[in-house]
C-alpha cells in the first residue's frame, strides 16, 4: 500500500491579470500548503476502485466524475488500483481539495507502478490547481495555472483555516469579477525567511476574487471580520475563490487560541488550526 498526503492549498494572494480569448482567466498567485488535508492510499488490484471516508465523503462525486478516478485513468498505471480517500477538506471551498486529491493520486500511482505517467500538459484539464498541487513547495503560479515557479519549502507559520459552511462555484465567482485586468504581483517580494517583512509585503497584496465572492456569499465578510478582530492576526484573507479564509499568527499558541475562540462563538463554522507544510514532498 502506498500512502499520500493531500494538503490544503492556501492562496496567500491572488491577482487576476487578464482573460484569454478562450475564457480562461490569467492569474498571478502565491500558493502555500498546510499540514492539514486529505489522506489517500492506493493498493494494487485488477481494476480501479474508490472508497471514500471522512467528514466530507458524502459531499463529493462517488463515481466517474470524481477527480481522483479521473486522475488515475489519466495516469495510465498499467494495472488497477484500490484507492482509499479520507476526505477531511470541505469541497468547493477555495483550498484546492479536489485538485490536491488528484495530485496525490498521481503521485501514489506513480510509486505503485513506476512506469505510470500523467502528461504534465494534461494536468490543467483536471483542474487549474492540479499542477501546483503536485509539490508542496511555496510556489508562484501564473498563466492559467500552468506556469509555476517553485520557491522551496515555506517558512513555518501557524495558520487558521475557516469556512462559514457555504460553498462557492469557481466559475460563478470569476463571472462576477468586474475588472479582469489587474496588476500582477510586484517583483520586490522580500525573502520569506524574513518573515516580518514578508508578511508586510503580503498584506499589501490582495485576492481579486474576494469582492465578487463576498457578493455571492456575504458570510465571508463575517469570517474576515472575525479573523481581523483577533489582535494577534498578522494576515487575514480569503483563499482562492472562497469561501474558506485564513489567518496567520505569530505563534502556534495564538493560532490555537484563535481557533478555540471561533469554534466557541461560531459552532457552525469549519475551523482548523494548523501550520504551513514545510516538507515539500507533499
Amino acid at each position: 500500500m502506498i500512502d499520500e498526503f493531500a494538503p490544503a492549498k492556501v492562496n496567500l494572494c491572488l491577482h487576476v491579470t487578464g482573460q484569454n480569448s478562450d475564457g480562461y482567466h490569467l492569474l498571478d498567485s502565491l500558493v502555500l500548503f498546510t499540514a492539514f488535508g486529505d489522506r489517500l492510499s492506493v493498493s494494487p488490484q485488477t481494476d480501479l476502485g474508490l472508497k471514500l471516508s471522512g467528514p466530507y465523503a458524502q459531499d463529493i462525486p462517488q463515481g466517474a466524475d470524481n477527480l481522483v478516478l479521473r486522475a488515475a485513468e489519466m495516469t495510465n498505471p498499467g494495472g488497477g488500483a484500490f484507492i482509499r480517500l479520507e476526505k477531511n477538506l470541505p469541497p468547493a471551498a477555495g483550498i484546492g481539495g479536489g485538485s490536491s486529491d488528484a495530485a496525490a493520486a498521481i503521485r501514489a500511482l506513480s510509486k505503485l507502478y513506476p512506469k505510470a505517467c500523467a502528461p504534465e500538459t494534461d494536468l490543467t484539464g483536471l483542474g487549474a490547481d492540479v499542477p501546483v498541487c503536485m509539490c508542496a513547495d511555496l510556489t508562484r503560479m501564473s498563466g492559467i495555472g500552468e506556469r509555476l515557479t517553485r520557491m522551496g519549502p515555506p517558512p513555518s507559520v501557524p495558520i487558521v483555516l475557516v469556512n462559514p459552511g457555504v460553498s462557492l462555484n469557481t466559475s460563478d465567482v470569476f463571472q462576477s469579477l468586474a475588472q479582469k485586468e489587474n496588476p500582477p504581483l510586484p517583483a520586490d517580494m522580500p525573502s520569506p525567511n524574513d518573515l516580518s517583512n514578508w508578511l508586510i509585503w503580503l498584506n499589501a497584496q490582495r485576492n481579486d476574487l474576494e469582492r465578487p465572492a463576498l457578493k455571492l456569499q456575504p458570510a465571508i465578510g463575517a469570517v474576515l471580520a472575525a479573523l481581523n478582530a483577533f489582535e494577534e492576526t498578522k494576515l487575514a484573507r480569503m483563499s482562492g475563490s472562497g469561501a474558506t479564509c485564513f489567518a496567520i499568527t505569530e505563534t502556534a499558541e495564538q493560532c490555537d487560541s484563535l481557533a478555540a475562540l471561533l469554534k466557541h462563538r461560531y459552532p457552525n463554522w469549519w475551523v482548523v488550526a494548523t501550520q504551513s507544510l514545510t516538507d515539500s514532498g507533499a
